[in-house]
């Protein structure tokens, strides 16, 4: 099954297994079952849909108008 799609509901991970999904991904890549290995109770379409939905670019720009809207325009701020 491809992991592509705009349909999902957002996956919740608690700060501790971001950080191990991102630490583990800069160091074997995108082997999600690798990954889903060292965190208990992960499946790994369960973790590739996490790091497609936060890292993916059509993902990306639903989470900045989501984020622009809840907290307003802030005057003076930079773009990243």
């Amino acid at each position: 099954m491809e992991v592509n799609s705009k349909e999902w509901g957002f996956i919740r991970m608690s700060e501790q297994e971001e950080d191990l999904i991102r630490r583990m991904y800069r160091l074997v890549g995108d082997s999600w079952g690798l990954i889903a290995g060292r965190i208990p109770g992960r499946k790994p379409e369960e973790i590739e849909r996490f790091w497609v939905m936060r890292h993916g670019e059509s993902f990306a720009e639903k989470r900045l108008k989501r984020a622009a809207g809840e907290r307003g325009r802030c005057e003076g701020r930079r773009a990243p």
